[in-house]
């Protein structure tokens, strides 16, 4: 039985993720960053050229000649949307895709963290996918009253904080499902999990969150947000 320690604790959650930049470049985790590295940058390169190709058509079809000096307020908002859409989007497919891979990865920082004599059983491809898949429609399902709510005249003043508060937590369910499905917990108890710990996974996720949409970084946030949630996981949790 998988038990969170009592208290909440968001230096932790800093703690390991300063601690998993630093395992990064671990000879021994290496081959398992190389995969989710390729996925993320087909993905995040093919959205931005096809995006920015969109972008340019729309400019260039109804855009006049004598308003093209809007360009320097769309690109910028281009730029800025790609942001925010890449987040809550390729992201999560990413995400999806690089699961398995993802998973493979904490099982191999909980055994070098804690030794080779451990054994960690990881987690099969099909319940790792069927996972992703009830993660992703919790997720929709919130995002729709959320749009909503951001359009309903004064009531939305307090969107931009739900949404906030929102990402935050689903980066957090995202990024803890992978340690947590190598424990054998299933969906409703990873949501259980999380919500023994709030204020720890709403710093975690937001952390994260925020490198997820810094260019470049992103690349790597991922690798970094699973081993920072295996080290977390692995100090705060105690087998009974």
């Amino acid at each position: 039985m998988l038990n969170l320690k009592p208290g909440q604790n968001p230096a932790l959650v800093l703690s390991c993720l300063l601690e998993a930049f630093k395992l990064l470049t671990h000879p021994q985790l290496r081959k398992y960053l190389l995969m989710p590295l390729v996925i993320n940058l087909v993905i995040y390169s093919g959205a931005f050229v096809l995006g920015y190709h969109w972008m340019d058509v729309l400019i260039q079809q109804f855009i006049p000649d004598w308003l093209h000096w809007l360009n320097w307020l769309l690109w910028p908002l281009f730029f800025v949307s790609f942001l925010v859409v890449g987040f809550f989007s390729f992201t999560l497919l990413a995400n999806m895709i690089a699961a398995p891979w993802y998973c493979q990865l904490s099982a191999r920082v909980l055994q070098l963290i804690h030794g080779h004599a451990i054994t960690v059983d990881e987690a099969p491809w099909d319940r790792i996918f069927l996972g992703e898949l009830k993660r992703m429609g919790y997720l929709l399902a919130r995002i729709l009253p959320l749009l909503v709510l951001s359009l309903i005249p004064v009531v939305n003043i307090v969107a931009p904080v739900l949404w906030m508060l929102f990402s935050a937590w689903g980066v957090a369910m995202e990024f803890m499902a992978y340690p947590l499905e190598n424990r054998g917990l299933t969906f409703p108890e990873q949501k259980q999990f999380l919500n023994n710990a709030r204020w720890s996974m709403l710093s975690f996720g937001g952390l994260t969150g925020l490198g997820l949409t810094l260019p470049m970084l992103n690349l790597v946030m991922g690798k970094v947000a699973v081993i920072a949630a295996t080290l977390y996981i692995d100090r705060q949790t105690q087998q009974q």
